[in-house]
């Protein structure tokens, strides 16, 4: 079990191990719970797409998708593969767009929400997350295994 964690932490920031546990835990909790259901009805079941909500089956079927996306950030950061950067820091731009979007939209749509300075800390938080992702380029230029991509 020790080298285990030793293996895990080598080589990335604590907060990059971060967003990696955060991937693990969608990959193998939170979106397959979703996909098959076990939390909600498929009438509750949302998911969304570049601030916009998706409900019922249009959720359902996009949920793959997001499972893919946080399989893929898993392997990228465990393996701290080369193709991660910009694809990381690009997407997490994409989840602060789509965070502002949606809370704009809910704040448009339900004004006793108050959306709009939760969406905005939200987008400036994921905006600073990529920045980041940005920014190390070199850690993933390092590759930690010696097999090919």
């Amino acid at each position: 079990m020790n080298d285990f964690l030793k293996h895990l932490l080598h080589g990335r920031p604590l907060w990059m191990t971060g967003l990696m546990v955060f991937c693990a835990f969608q990959v193998f909790f939170m979106l397959p719970s979703d996909l098959l259901g076990c939390w909600r009805p498929l009438e509750e079941d949302i998911e969304v797409w570049f601030g916009y909500r998706l409900t019922g089956w249009g959720a359902k079927l996009t949920n793959p998708i997001h499972i893919a996306i946080y399989a893929f950030g898993l392997v990228g950061f465990y393996k701290m593969r080369r193709w991660m950067h910009p694809w990381a820091a690009l997407y997490a731009v994409q989840v602060a767009v789509g965070l502002f979007v949606w809370g704009m939209n809910d704040s448009v749509l339900q004004p006793e929400a108050r959306a709009q300075p939760a969406a905005i800390v939200g987008s400036f938080f994921f905006l600073g997350i990529a920045w980041q992702l940005w920014r190390s380029r070199a850690l993933f230029q390092s590759a930690r295994t010696t097999s090919s991509e």
